[in-house]
């Protein structure tokens, strides 16, 4: 290739480029605290409430139920001696039966708590991204990245949403409760 062909190239190159690099200059960006959008906004504030109270309720059966074959156990080893080795093993077998059931029932609630939260979860995250986006429009942002799950190592205090979309989210949430229709026999405000 001549000199002259390699110029060409590199020039032609060089138009391309600029007007893209000029473009990446002045696209503009932002990133939300995801999570701590979800815990402060009041909405998921509630979620999360909810799902303590159903989990604590869920902890209280399990440790009954986890007591209760404790308790067992301890039956059982104060009349081993007294028992022939065939009856002693199907107790034993029993009490294991149970022990497994319960550690099913315990992974099972995990299954529940994790699809409860995914259900509680969800409406929430669709006006949480329905907020950032008209915040995104109302500022001309190009890009808004997720602060943990984005890969984002840095970045300055400036580009950070999640305040303003906790306010925002916070108060057109508001606004939608004080026009809901009230109850005839609600006490009025």
């Amino acid at each position: 290739m001549s000199l002259r062909s390699k110029l060409s190239v590199l020039a032609v190159a060089l138009s391309l480029a600029v007007p893209t690099l000029a473009a990446a200059q002045e696209m503009k960006v932002g990133y939300v605290d995801y999570q701590r959008v979800l815990l402060e906004v009041e909405d998921g504030k509630a979620a999360k409430a909810r799902l303590q109270k159903w989990l604590e309720s869920r902890q209280k059966e399990i440790d009954a139920e986890q007591e209760t074959l404790r308790k067992e156990k301890e039956l059982l080893d104060k009349q081993a001696s007294a028992m022939n080795e065939e009856m002693r093993t199907q107790k034993a077998m029993d009490l294991q039966k149970k022990v497994y059931e319960l550690a099913q029932k315990w992974e099972k609630s995990r299954g529940e708590a994790a699809e409860k939260e995914r259900k509680e979860m969800e409406p929430i995250i669709g006006k949480i991204d329905s907020v950032i986006s008209a915040i995104a429009s109302r500022n001309g942002l190009g890009m808004v990245f997720e602060k943990r799950d984005s890969g984002l190592v840095f970045a300055l205090d400036q580009y950070d949403l999640t305040t303003e979309v906790i306010r925002t989210y916070n108060n057109t949430n508001k606004g939608k409760a004080k026009d809901a229709p009230v109850a005839k026999d609600a006490p009025k405000k």
